[in-house]
């Protein structure tokens, strides 16, 4: 008959407990890297870097976002990512302001009185979000140059 000692059990039960380590670890990697803040932080730069007006969008995969006047941070299931915007200040558009409006496209006149009421609004909301919060993200940074008189203004929808 065969005889199991009593080392050959604990060695079994030590390689068991291993194995089921090692597969909790693999099961708790992420199967995407996180978002990339870098891309979109170019497609603000972009805009923010030229004296023309223009519109730019750029898809984002992230389940939460956070837009200061100088930095961009996205988050997912897969980990969080950052990057400075090269040409900062720009403004982050709050969701359901006059300028948010008109960062998805509506001509700055139609949302404010005049440019110095555009800037007064950016002004305020650059300062708004110098502590900005996480909030739920989009399915894309909505990036708009606005020049209205002498106003010069980058809004950031995300």
């Amino acid at each position: 008959m065969l005889d199991v000692s009593l080392g050959a059990t604990y060695w079994f039960l030590g390689l068991a407990a291993a194995s089921l380590v090692v597969v909790g670890v693999a099961a708790d990697l992420p199967t995407r890297p996180p978002p990339d803040a870098s891309a979109a932080a170019n497609t603000v730069d972009a805009l923010a870097a030229s004296e023309y007006a223009g519109t730019a969008t750029h898809p984002v995969e992230a389940s939460a976002v956070r837009v200061t006047a100088h930095s961009l941070a996205l988050r997912s299931s897969a980990g969080a990512s950052h990057a400075t915007f090269a040409f900062a200040p720009v403004t982050p558009a709050p969701p359901d302001s006059a300028l948010a409006a008109v960062a998805r496209g509506a001509p700055p006149g139609e949302a404010f009185d005049s440019p110095r009421a555009l800037a007064a609004a950016a002004a305020a909301a650059r300062r708004n979000a110098r502590d900005a919060a996480w909030r739920p993200a989009s399915d894309s940074l909505r990036v708009r140059r606005v020049n209205w008189g002498d106003v010069r203004v980058t809004l950031v929808l995300a």
